[in-house]
């Protein structure tokens, strides 16, 4: 994995071993961030189900104000502090270590230790854009994250905000996840191969 652009462009990126977590393609990061290209520069990013950070790192990467960083699995966890670490990234971020249904809850475990959070205690907690990609198969973690920013927690949204899912493109599994969720419409799928990208906005 590489960073596409930016400040840490074509800077290379650890993965987690094993199977258990399955980073963003290159490819489809650079798919994502152009389609994000006017909105990025500035602002707040949550990413969630964030594995190696490699969503989030490149949010920094192109301009993003702050990241906030959610991941529960060890292995993804060393290497997204390995990632920002050999990047020099000591700054503009945090680690919420637990489940993606505890933070967005308020009840997240928060990753104290370190520099991302001792020196970032006024981060903001609301956000311009959420990116989620957990594992395609565990459907019931979209419903719960994506019910949740589009209801009880819709408060963690900015104005204008866009909440982007990644899920299996093929086969006719792109059209799993609902066209609505609470508050939150789909108004853009883009699919890639295997993969495709879900854009939420919030509607009245």
């Amino acid at each position: 994995m590489r960073i596409i652009a930016g400040q840490f462009r074509s800077r290379t990126l650890l993965a987690p071993p094993g199977l258990a977590t399955r980073p963003t393609s290159d490819r489809l990061r650079e798919t994502l961030f152009n389609v994000l290209a006017s909105s990025i520069e500035g602002a707040a990013f949550l990413d969630l189900y964030s594995g190696s950070g490699a969503v989030g790192i490149e949010a920094l990467s192109r301009g993003a104000a702050s990241v906030a960083f959610v991941e529960k699995a060890p292995p993804a966890l060393a290497a997204l502090r390995s990632n920002l670490a050999r990047l020099g990234i000591v700054g503009g971020f945090r680690i919420h270590s637990g489940s993606v249904a505890h933070f967005l809850r308020g009840s997240e475990k928060e990753d104290r230790p370190g520099p991302e959070t001792a020196q970032q205690p006024s981060l903001s907690q609301t956000f311009d854009l959420v990116f989620l990609d957990p594992p395609y198969d565990h459907a019931d973690e979209y419903s719960i994250a994506l019910r949740l920013l589009g209801g009880d927690v819709r408060a963690l949204l900015n104005p204008g905000a866009l909440v982007i899912a990644e899920h299996r493109g093929k086969g006719g599994s792109a059209q799993q996840l609902d066209e609505r969720y609470g508050a939150l419409e789909r108004t853009r799928l883009l699919v890639q191969g295997d993969a495709a990208l879900s854009f939420y906005a919030t509607h009245e």
